[in-house]
């Protein structure tokens, strides 16, 4: 596909009038959706965000490559946007961009589409290119700019076969990221780049949206020195077995290609050594690598289970508003809605073990991590009338939620520990391991540890916090409810968010009934309420202090606020967030500490103000919340401030 097809004129955008990261992707996003490439506007934004979150695409040297992969994208296209005085992006380097390429990729692109957009990427890694693109001065320029490098590059590919008797060194690399738009091929751009300017050969396949290119075969890696990994997403591993590898994220090829060569070149990279099954591409290298590993596989856990909780929770709920307004708990529509919801919550903890085991050790970790995790919740109890399980040691009661989290991660460990045991099983034994070793032992093991050790200390453990929580005064129960609204606007969706959120829902697993663990649902998610709420509220209140996109924005975070999705106020707090968070937070403690004041309980872990009507103090409830942003809003207004030039006017 000529690139010129998807490079439109009427599309570029040769002076870009934003001054901000937030502004060049409202003006970007909001011309695609003027000129029909897109159709749904906030769906795409959503999108393009989502990507910024998982890492800057601001690429250094004065480009930035936003782009997003979704069903709002009606046909692909990249669209080329010019700063003249640049624009900071949080780019890799800390330079302000200048020249933006956006690019919207729909659902079930073709390969000639994501070719095209490959190539692009590739283009962009040429300084030559990138200085004309900077004095370009109308569309054509830059379509003929394009056509004539991605030309060259495709002529340079043809002749670049590598020599199977080289006497150069020869590595072999794999690139990836989540997206497989733009990282994956700049990645693989700069590597080859600097390998030629080394005198190295190299073979770099490429695990993109179009599927695995270039793919390395056991030849070449058992040829090459070594191996590079620069990827964000799992790839296979295990052919590498016993070769010098260098495992770093994408950006790492993109940023630093030499010293990654390098690394390969003075055998400076550890050997790898398989565990007899593909695994994962995780970096455990340092200390902030390990911390990031346990919020991920923490994280896979808790998204796994929150379906059951929001479920489970909200049907519970209303089987106690049916039970004091419609017939009591003898009526059929109160048995069946709060033994739906019972369900739903005997299923919670298990699933979060087990999904926490699944993302450290694969497949084969999964069983033994729901085991650990119903082992953690199960004291003593009738199932179905087939059996009776007595499956703690010496507690006193369930292990609870902390119990089932300790499950889910030893029950990993357990079977990564098995797959290094059982690495050196001669080949003809390899179907063994899957369908009877990990299964079984992963198995007794797991149980042995939760009979034996976890139930019985994490009973205590829980016994010791929901006394704790039950026992509370007015006091310290206003304390910790400030603290738990106050973290839910520290980061938004991040860590202190989750933090929060999973105490108070842990609570409530432990015991859906306390109306202690009720006070602090309703906590976390008034604290959560406010900062979309607030941001709405400055946009009314203080118009002169936000942007055109940003007034837009806050009309949906009336919506967004209501229904407890904290994530509406991010675009606020990452343009301006030395006035947005604290305001946000100060609010949100505010609204926490009337919740507790007023012994506000909420029995169900989500819904926002939908789920009002389940509030033990429906008044309190709101009147937390509208204090809260109201008092958020209007500090945000005061000091964030003037609007001196609104780009979008």
């Amino acid at each position: 596909m000529d690139i010129r097809k998807l490079l439109m004129k009427d599309i570029m955008i040769m002076n870009l009038k934003a001054t901000t990261k937030e502004g060049v992707i409202d003006e970007m996003v909001h011309n695609y959706y003027e000129k029909g490439i897109i159709s749904d506007e906030e769906l795409y934004k959503k999108d393009i965000l989502k990507r910024e979150a998982e890492g800057s695409t601001g690429m250094g040297d004065g480009i930035a490559i936003p782009h997003a992969h979704d069903e709002a994208v009606k046909k692909p296209a990249v669209m080329f946007a010019r700063s003249i005085k640049g624009v900071d992006y949080d780019s890799m380097d800390g330079q302000p961009a200048h020249l933006f390429f956006m690019i919207a990729a729909p659902e079930g692109a073709d390969n000639t589409h994501l070719q095209a957009l490959a190539a692009l990427s590739q283009v962009l890694m040429n300084p030559d290119v990138v200085a004309a693109l900077k004095k370009a001065e109308t569309p054509d320029q830059v379509q003929d700019i394009f056509a004539k490098a991605v030309a060259e590059k495709e002529a340079e590919k043809k002749a670049a076969e590598t020599p199977a008797n080289s006497d150069k060194p020869y590595i072999v690399a794999v690139t990836a990221c989540p997206n497989g738009i733009a990282h994956t091929y700049m990645a693989e751009e700069n590597l080859k780049k600097t390998a030629k300017k080394m005198g190295v050969d190299i073979k770099v396949e490429t695990n993109g949206s179009e599927g695995i290119k270039h793919e390395l075969t056991n030849d070449e890696i058992k040829r090459a020195k070594g191996v590079i990994v620069a990827a964000d997403k799992k790839v296979a591993m295990s052919r590498f077995d016993g070769k010098h590898l260098v495992n770093k994220p994408v950006t790492a090829g993109i940023k630093e290609p030499e010293k990654l060569i390098q690394d390969v070149l003075d055998d400076k990279a550890p050997i790898y050594h398989a565990n007899g099954d593909d695994s994962s591409n995780e970096q455990e290298e340092s200390g902030s690598g390990i911390w990031a590993n346990i919020y991920k596989q923490l994280m896979n856990g808790i998204s796994h289970m929150l379906p059951f909780v929001i479920g489970g929770g909200i049907l519970m709920a209303l089987s106690f508003v049916v039970e004091n307004y419609m017939g009591g708990s003898k009526s059929e529509a109160f048995v069946f809605l709060n033994n739906a919801g019972n369900m739903a919550f005997a299923f919670m903890v298990p699933v979060l073990a087990a999904y926490i085991a699944e993302s450290i050790g694969d497949q084969p970790a999964l069983m033994p991590g729901f085991v650990g995790g119903f082992m953690a919740m199960v004291y003593k109890g009738s199932f179905g009338g087939a059996y009776i399980a007595n499956i703690q040691h010496g507690a006193a009661s369930s292990a609870g939620f902390l119990g089932g989290i300790a499950a889910g991660f030893i029950a990993g460990y357990i079977v990564v520990g098995l797959k290094k045991l059982f690495a050196k099983l001669p080949k003809s034994l390899e179907g063994m391991k899957p369908m009877l070793l990990y299964p079984i032992l992963g198995l007794l093991f797991i149980a042995l540890i939760m009979y034996f050790i976890i139930n019985p200390i994490f009973s205590g453990i829980n016994l010791w916090i929901t006394n704790f929580l039950n026992s509370m005064g007015t006091g310290n129960l206003v304390l910790l409810t400030t603290i738990l609204a106050g973290m839910m606007a520290i980061d938004m969706g991040g860590p202190f968010n989750k933090a929060a959120y999973v105490f108070a829902s842990g609570a409530f697993a432990n015991d859906p009934h306390s109306a202690t663990a009720a006070i602090l649902m309703a906590a976390v998610m008034v604290g959560g309420m406010i900062p979309p709420f607030a941001t709405a509220i400055g946009t009314v209140l203080f118009k002169n202090k936000f942007t055109k996109q940003e007034r837009q924005a806050g009309v949906t975070n009336w919506v967004l606020g209501f229904s407890f999705i904290t994530e509406g106020a991010i675009p606020f707090a990452t343009a301006d967030p030395l006035r947005v968070i604290p305001s946000c937070v100060i609010g949100s403690a505010i609204g926490g500490g009337i919740v507790g004041l007023m012994k506000v309980g909420v029995p169900a872990p989500h819904g926002g103000l939908w789920v009002t009507p389940l509030a033990t103090n429906w008044v309190g409830y709101v009147l937390a919340t509208v204090i809260g942003a109201i008092i958020a809003g209007i500090i945000m207004g005061l000091v964030k401030k003037k609007v001196s030039e609104d780009p979008y006017e």
